[in-house]
């Protein structure tokens, strides 16, 4: 029975392990107040940005944590504690609990991990705030862009202009030709 319960507690520290390796950013946060249809509400938005968000005891995140060498999170892991892993991109896990904490001010931010290092509470808000990854890329493609748009504008003036100039003397001609 004793041997049942540790392989369960050490397959549960595995797959939580698996996550924060696999994960872009982790947003760690403390839950307590919140109402069932106000966590049912926060599932919710984090599915729907691709975000895993789980509860797990504390002693099971310290004890993946620091397995990774995270000592640093066992500060952070006090009272109620959920963590959200953003699998693909790394601010949506950090945008979708900045907006809620927003609206629901019991939701408390207590850290981060970006890039394997540990982030404060200011940082992951300030995280929240970049844009996602789909808008920087169409970003960097709309300024790679642009000058090769002006070039094309302006070869195309040049040849609407020529062309305004030939259908001139097209015109010009015709006249003089049924003038005489």
């Amino acid at each position: 029975m004793k041997e049942e319960k540790l392989n369960a507690k050490v397959q549960l520290i595995d797959e939580i392990k698996e996550k924060i390796q696999g994960a872009q950013s982790i947003v760690l946060m403390n839950y307590r107040g919140l109402n069932v249809e106000e966590v049912t509400e926060l599932r919710k938005n984090f599915r729907e940005a691709n975000v895993d968000y789980k509860v797990y005891k504390n002693t099971m995140m310290r004890r993946a944590f620091e397995e990774l060498g995270h000592d640093d999170m066992s500060e952070f892991l006090k009272g109620p504690s959920s963590i959200a892993f953003s699998l693909e991109d790394p601010v949506s896990a950090a945008k979708v609990a900045a907006e809620f904490a927003k609206s629901h001010e019991l939701l408390e931010i207590k850290s981060g991990v970006v890039d394997g290092k540990l982030i404060s509470t200011e940082e992951v808000i300030g995280l929240s705030k970049l844009p996602s990854k789909e808008v920087l890329i169409a970003q960097l493609l709309g300024g790679l862009n642009s000058p090769i748009q002006g070039l094309a504008n302006v070869l195309t003036g040049n040849m609407r202009g020529l062309a305004v100039v030939l259908d001139a003397i097209r015109e010009k001609r015709e006249k003089e030709e049924a003038t005489a």
